[in-house]
């Protein structure tokens, strides 16, 4: 096998000329419904957890910034006076 084989598959479908039973394109129609209906409800699922995903981040980004805006405008540290420091003298015993 060179590497120019090995890279390239190929795939020999034989035709049998059958035709198929009604039973059979029965299930294969069932079954193609089935799937149809498992990807449309992976793909509402997926866009249910994106819509979750955006409320939840938009909540934490509100009260992430609601609480700076709040902290910016308390003023009570401005009005905080220092305690004056009274100076004892260390004596030398």
């Amino acid at each position: 096998m060179s590497s120019s084989e090995g890279s390239k598959v190929e795939f020999k479908i034989e035709e049998s000329g059958r035709k198929l039973k009604k039973t059979e394109v029965d299930f294969m129609r069932l079954i193609e419904q089935q799937n149809l209906q498992r990807v449309q409800k992976l793909q509402r699922q997926r866009r249910n957890n994106k819509l979750t995903g955006i409320a939840l981040g938009g909540t934490v980004l509100g009260i992430y910034l609601y609480s700076m805006l709040s902290v910016k405008q308390e003023k009570f540290l401005d009005d905080f006076e220092e305690p004056v420091k009274l100076e004892v003298e260390n004596k030398a015993l």
